[in-house]
C-alpha cells in the first residue's frame, strides 16, 4: 500500500512513478490560522518567518494568505463583520444591510470604527444564498438579516 500524505506529488523517477510527500506545504494553513488566532492579522514579518520555518518561499506564503478574504494582512476590530455580496445576497437586500451598519457604526466597509471594536467587510460569498441577505460576524453565521435586525446584532456584541 502507497504512503498517504496531506500534500503530495508524483514524480518519474527512472522510469518510475513514486509519490514524494511534502508536509511542509501541508502545514502551512494550520500555522497561518494559528498566527492569525494569536494576533488577528499576518504581517510580513510573520509571513518571512513561517517561510523560513517551513522551508518554502515567501511569496509561496504570501500568496497563501492573500488567496483567502478571512486572513488579514492588518490589525482588524475585536469583531469582524462580514456582508455577503454576491448577485442573490444583494438581490435580498444586502446592500441595504451594509448601509444600516455603515450608519450605525459610522465607518463605511473596509474600515474599522476609532475604538477598535468592529470592522466591517463586504465578501464575495459566505455560502449562506439560501438565508440571503447573509452575514458572519466572527465566526457565527447569521442568515435572513433585515436593517431592523442591525442594531440588535450591535447590541449583543457591545
Amino acid at each position: 500500500m502507497g504512503k498517504i500524505c496531506a500534500v503530495s506529488k508524483t514524480i518519474v523517477k527512472e522510469g518510475k512513478r513514486i509519490t514524494v510527500c511534502d508536509e511542509t506545504r501541508a502545514r502551512l494553513l494550520p500555522v497561518l490560522h494559528e498566527v492569525q488566532g494569536k494576533k488577528g492579522y499576518i504581517s510580513d514579518t510573520d509571513m518571512q518567518n513561517i517561510a523560513n520555518e517551513l522551508g518554502i518561499h515567501p511569496v509561496e506564503v504570501y500568496s497563501v494568505v492573500t488567496f483567502y478574504s478571512f486572513f488579514n494582512l492588518e490589525k482588524k476590530g475585536r469583531h469582524i463583520i462580514r456582508i455577503s455580496n454576491c448577485i442573490s445576497n444583494i438581490m435580498a437586500g444586502s446592500k441595504n444591510v451594509q448601509r444600516e451598519f455603515e450608519k450605525a457604526l459610522g465607518i463605511k466597509s473596509g474600515q474599522t470604527t476609532e475604538d477598535g471594536k468592529f470592522t466591517l467587510e463586504a465578501i464575495s460569498c459566505i455560502g449562506m444564498c439560501d438565508q440571503a441577505p447573509a452575514i458572519m460576524v466572527d465566526d457565527k453565521l447569521i442568515g435572513k438579516v433585515t436593517s431592523k435586525k442591525v442594531k440588535k446584532i450591535l447590541e449583543e456584541l457591545s
